[in-house]
């Protein structure tokens, strides 16, 4: 029987997994695209008859843990961004599996983030604020879609635990504040009816701001890569422009949670931007709520920068839900 156990973390784009052996981090990191796989357990079939070509002993590998860019509630998994469906205890059955868990991605990014150190975050502006200890933590990642979760304090036997809050954030209405904000909602509400931050906040969201604002369709890449590199006025003002959005809707997470112990930027998105997003105006709009600025402007802000944190956090929960079942 396999010493390992098998950790995934599934976007609407990429798939990563990797193996953890008990007490050692994780082990043969992997990134499959998800369409070039039918369903989830092509993935992970493909995945662990990779392992083990490489290596790895896999036959007989009774637990996992998935994290996935879902809302996850009862046995059924239908991903918004991708066109995979599953059953939870069809999967664990049909894989041979004693445990599986299944969580909210953003959830599992959550749990890693008290453990992240300087190695696996940069500061984004704020340079006063400080975290306080024992606190709220806020996330939000821009990728395929927004994600949006917390971890906050509890009380545990063996000192502070954390507790992962899922949820679908990026699914609330977005909020304009500029002009230019009032003209992309309007635009968007034509298209879709209700807008989300996540219309805005995402690689497809990248893609609509620069199509209203410029009047040229181009994919997310190519935006950035001419904003980059200098050669379009129009994309650098298309990143600029969901930069600032990205800190209005940061700082309301951040109110909204009491996340004074840190607010932290995830996702595939915002790491390409290099400096173009330590020059933007993110860190003013997520301090810019009136009133509560300088509350605010106490609070830090933070780019994971670790590469597969996701994977060490669903690590972390799959710990925890064996330790209540044993």
């Amino acid at each position: 029987m396999s010493a390992y156990r098998l950790l995934a973390d599934i976007g609407g784009t990429n798939a990563r997994f990797a193996l953890q052996a008990p007490g050692a981090g994780c082990a043969d990191i992997d990134v499959l695209a998800c369409r070039d796989h039918d369903h989830i357990g092509a993935a992970m079939d493909a995945y662990l008859a990779g392992a083990a070509a490489r290596g790895h002993a896999t036959d007989g590998l009774r637990h996992a843990a998935i994290a996935i860019a879902n809302p996850v509630e009862g046995d059924v998994v239908s991903m918004t961004n991708h066109h995979w469906r599953f059953s939870i205890a069809a999967l664990r059955a049909a894989r041979g599996l004693d445990t599986l868990l299944v969580v909210n991605d953003f959830a599992a990014l959550a749990m890693a983030l008290p453990h992240l150190d300087e190695a696996g975050r940069e500061r984004i502006g704020g340079a006063d604020g400080a975290a306080q200890a024992g606190r709220p933590i806020g996330l939000i990642g821009p990728g395929t879609g927004l994600g949006v979760s917390a971890v906050v304090p509890a009380p545990g036997p063996g000192g502070t635990q954390w507790i992962a809050l899922p949820g679908e954030g990026g699914h609330a209405s977005f909020a304009p504040v500029t002009r230019q904000e009032t003209a992309l909602l309007e635009a968007l509400r034509e298209e879709h009816g209700h807008v989300s931050a996540e219309r805005l906040l995402s690689g497809p969201g990248l893609e609509a701001i620069h199509r209203v604002l410029a009047g040229e369709r181009l994919a997310a890449a190519a935006i950035t890569a001419r904003a980059l590199d200098g050669t379009s006025a129009a994309c650098r003002a298309t990143v600029d422009v969901f930069c600032a959005m990205l800190g209005g809707v940061a700082g309301n997470v951040a109110l909204t949670l009491g996340a004074t112990g840190g607010m932290y930027i995830g996702g595939g998105i915002v790491p390409r931007l290099g400096p173009l997003f330590h020059a933007s105006a993110f860190r003013a709009r997520f301090e810019g709520k009136g009133r509560l600025q300088p509350w605010l402007a106490r609070v830090p802000t933070w780019l994971v920068t670790e590469p597969y944190p996701a994977l060490c956090g669903v690590a972390a929960m799959l710990d925890a839900a064996s330790r209540q079942s044993s």
